[in-house]
Order: C-alpha cells, then sequence, then structure tokens
C-alpha cells in the first residue's frame, strides 16, 4: 500500500484529504503563511500489562490505575493525547497512547512520568512508532488552488484506528517522478471509493525503523479491510517492502482502558 497522500476519506479538516489526482508541488509554490506553520511530532505508544499486575489487591490497582489517569491528564496541556483499548484484539498490547505535540520533551518528560508511576511498574512498552507530520509532494490536480496541510493532525475522530509502520522498497525511490505519479493516481481512486476510512501519514525517515507510519481511523472494520484488500492489488502495492505489524485499536477513555487490564 502506497503512503505519501493524506487522500482516503470523506469530507477535509485540518489534515486536509484529498479523494481526487494529485500533481507533484515544490515547496516554494507554498504559500508563504503555509510554510511558517510548525511541524509536528507523532508517537504511537503501546502498552501490555504484566501477569503480575492482576495479582495486586483491588484498592491497590484502583489507586494506581487513578494516578496515571491523572498523570496522562496532565500533560495534555503541551500534547494532544488519544487512549485506545488493545485488550482481546492482540495478544502483545493491552492499551495504545497516540501522542503529538511540537517538542520532543513533553513526550519524553510524560513516558519517564509513566515509569516512575505506581502502575507503569507493572506495564511493558511492546511496540513505539516516532514519526513527523510533513507537507505532502502532491496536491489536487482538479482543484490547484487548494493546497494539503499535512502539518498539523486533528485525531480521535472515529471509533476505530488501524496503525502500522510502512517502509517503501528502494526501487521505488529510483522510479521517475511521473511513473510513481501514475501509481499513485490509482491509489487515489481506490481510496476515495472507501469515503468512512480517513488517512493519516506520517513520517520517520532518520527517526525510526520504518519511513512512514500510517493511521487509519474509520466507524467501519469492515470498510477498512475491503480498502487495504482492494489495495494489495495496485501496482504500486508491489514496492511495499514492509507494512507490518497491524494493530486494531478502539478509542476508549484512558480509564475504561485501564479496567480492561483486569
Amino acid at each position: 500500500m502506497s503512503t505519501e497522500n493524506d487522500q482516503t476519506g470523506a469530507g477535509r479538516h485540518t489534515l486536509r484529504l484529498a479523494d481526487k489526482g494529485m500533481r507533484e508541488v515544490r515547496d516554494e509554490e507554498q504559500p508563504t503563511e503555509k510554510a511558517k506553520l510548525p511541524r509536528q511530532f507523532v508517537t504511537f505508544s503501546f502498552f501490555r500489562a504484566r501477569p503480575e499486575w492482576r495479582t495486586l489487591d483491588a484498592e491497590s490497582r484502583c489507586g494506581a490505575k487513578r494516578e496515571l489517569v491523572e498523570l496522562v491528564e496532565s500533560h495534555k496541556r503541551d500534547l494532544l493525547i488519544n487512549s485506545y483499548s488493545i485488550v482481546g484484539l492482540r495478544a502483545n498490547a493491552d492499551f495504545m497512547l497516540w501522542r503529538i505535540g511540537y517538542s520532543l520533551d513533553p513526550l519524553q518528560e510524560m513516558s519517564a512520568r509513566i515509569n516512575g508511576s505506581v502502575l507503569g511498574r507493572y506495564l511493558e512498552v511492546t511496540q513505539s512508532f516516532l514519526s513527523m507530520t510533513k507537507r505532502s509532494m502532491y496536491i489536487d490536480k482538479d482543484n490547484p488552488e487548494h493546497v494539503e496541510d499535512r502539518l498539523h493532525i486533528v485525531p480521535g475522530r472515529s471509533k476505530y484506528l488501524f496503525v502500522y509502520p510502512f517502509v517503501k522498497t528502494r526501487n521505488w525511490y529510483t522510479l521517475p517522478v511521473e511513473q510513481r505519479q501514475e501509481m499513485m493516481d490509482e491509489h487515489i481512486r481506490v481510496g476515495s471509493k472507501y469515503r468512512s476510512v480517513k488517512l493519516h501519514t506520517t513520517y520517520s525517515f532518520g527517526l525510526d525503523d520504518q519511513e512512514f507510519v500510517v493511521a487509519f481511523e474509520t466507524d467501519y472494520p469492515s470498510d477498512f479491510l475491503d480498502l487495504v484488500q482492494e489495495l494489495r492489488e495496485t501496482k504500486a502495492s508491489s514496492y511495499t517492502l514492509r507494512d507490518t505489524p497491524m494493530y486494531t485499536c478502539h478509542q476508549q477513555p484512558l480509564d475504561a482502558c485501564l479496567d480492561a487490564l483486569g
């Protein structure tokens, strides 16, 4: 599945989603005010509770969960934070925190405080993806006045989130721009059929092991399944090197996520 555009889904919001063809543009074509917008750091952190957690008495567990909820809430001054339950959906994670901010410092400070909390002593981070927002190199062919704002994410608008790292083959980057554009146009046409699915693409070049992190939001998991299956048949899919592990995440308040730990 190719990922250089955020065009899957209906409507346009702060992370604008185009559902028609795109053309390559240079940064100097972008309005000056867009160039001044700061980019965001993004993390997807997956946690699993150790078995020892469930051996604690109910009162101790209740206090530890309350402490962690208050800790996370205190960091919402500097970060956008959304929580998702994964209990019963994967064996290696129980919940996930999607965090977005303008600096790495609050992300690290929050992680350090989680480590030092009572519940943090019983948590393992089984997977964590680090990425950044970045202006897309494509805009709508049929609407050249439209400039995609990929620098800001508005998360948490749907019940489900599907997250995975993405790496393309080296051969993809050696193809002429025109050839890549042709394949992306096919990708866009497929994505535009699934208007209930919204895609956020962030970039990890040099920051983490993957090249991209893709996150799809939808209220209808069946639509996402059909989308991924159809995209497997596109030409661009043959240039996918890696797009696993895939995580299915159910948006819930953090206290509900923690209650599901037992």
